[in-house]
């Protein structure tokens, strides 16, 4: 049997504490300086136990605050894909409820996520809510170009939005790039995601193109950080042709 690093031996000896509810979800694991005291170790050895841990979907970092435990009883949900929330509920065969709070015409912003799009754009400004088990979860905010997306209705956005994009309109959606952050949140955010008073969600924020390589959508998507684990996921394959 081969022997396992100091960095195995943490992380499992953790992950056993966690299986077992020693340290359970919403809890913060003891802090880097003191697993190094418990575990007679180096900080870098801690460290890359937890990056273990982090990649696993255990534990997230939150910065000024240390390592969360997750609920990994819950939901997983794809980021490096491009897949809607129907399609996702199938897969996972659960069901949740989308609600629109604001479907309106604006210019998209010039700047997203510190990218410079130089220039900006008539779209459609889309936010909806999505409810899991009657808890508000999921927070989307998005543009979607009027030059791909001419209309756009909220039994849209209810019914399948990707759905719409691609059988209705036709259009052929190919990629998206993602970023994925820990961030404190607006006051209002916080309070339609019902967060605890330390306002943290996580956040994606996504830009998807066309197969033509044309940029039709820009979303910001917070997620309470207690409801979810992220997994890796395939490219999108393209229902229109399927």
């Amino acid at each position: 049997m081969p022997v396992q690093s100091k960095k195995e031996i943490i992380a499992q000896d953790i992950i056993q504490k966690i299986r077992f509810a020693q340290y359970k979800p919403g809890d913060y694991l003891p802090s880097e300086h003191r697993l190094c005291e418990l575990y007679g170790t180096s900080r870098e050895t801690v460290r890359k136990a937890l990056a273990q841990l982090t990649s696993l979907g255990l534990i997230q970092k939150i910065r000024g605050k240390g390592s969360l435990v997750l609920d990994v009883q819950n939901f997983t949900f794809p980021i490096s894909g491009v897949v809607s929330f129907k399609d996702f509920d199938k897969q996972q065969g659960k069901s949740s409820d989308i609600e629109v709070l604001n479907l309106s015409e604006r210019t998209s912003p010039s700047n997203f996520g510190g990218h410079n799009l130089n220039r900006r754009a008539p779209s459609y400004y889309v936010e909806h809510l999505r409810y899991i088990d009657n808890i508000p979860s999921v927070l989307n905010q998005e543009f979607l170009f009027k030059e791909a997306v001419p209309i756009i209705t909220k039994a849209d956005v209810i019914n399948s939005l990707y759905s719409y994009l691609e059988r209705t309109l036709g259009l052929n959606i190919s990629y998206s790039t993602k970023e994925i952050t820990v961030e404190r949140v607006p006051e209002r955010i916080a309070k339609i995601l019902k967060l605890t008073d330390d306002h943290y969600a996580a956040v994606i924020r996504s830009m998807s193109y066309l197969d033509d390589t044309r940029l039709f959508q820009l979303t910001t998507s917070y997620q309470r950080p207690d409801k979810f684990k992220f997994i890796d996921f395939e490219r999108r394959k393209n229902a229109a042709r399927s």
